[in-house]
C-alpha cells in the first residue's frame, strides 16, 4: 500500500468501491456518521482501534493500514520542523539499535 494518498482517501475509496454507505460503516464502528466523514476528509484522525476495525470492515490489509496510519502520525508531528527529516533518520537508527539490543538479551 505504498501510496501518497492519505489514510482518509484510502478509506473513502475502498468504502465506495465496496458500495458501502457512510452510515453503515459508521454504525459498525459505533461512531457518528459525521465523524467518519471527517476521518475520510482528513479533518479528524481516527484512533488505532478504529483503523483496525475499518481494515476489517473494508477488507484492507491491517498491517499496511496501520503503517499508513503511523506514518501520518509521525509526519504531522514533524512536518513543520526544520530538522524533521534529520530527526526521523536518527529515530530510525535508534529503533534499529533498540531492536538489536532487545534481541540480544
Amino acid at each position: 500500500m505504498k501510496t501518497n494518498k492519505s489514510t482518509g482517501e484510502i478509506l473513502r475509496e475502498k468504502r465506495e468501491e465496496k458500495g458501502l454507505l457512510l452510515r453503515h460503516v459508521s454504525a459498525e464502528l459505533d461512531i457518528d456518521t459525521a465523524i467518519l466523514s471527517k476521518i475520510e476528509r482528513n479533518e479528524r484522525k481516527a484512533t488505532k482501534e478504529q483503523i483496525l476495525k475499518l481494515a476489517e470492515i473494508l477488507d484492507l490489509d491491517k498491517d499496511n493500514l496501520i503503517i499508513q496510519y503511523l506514518s501520518e502520525k509521525i509526519l504531522y508531528e514533524i512536518k513543520n520542523e526544520k530538522l524533521g527529516s534529520k530527526a526521523l533518520k536518527v529515530a530510525e537508527q535508534k529503533m534499529k539499535y533498540i531492536s538489536k539490543n532487545k534481541s540480544g538479551n
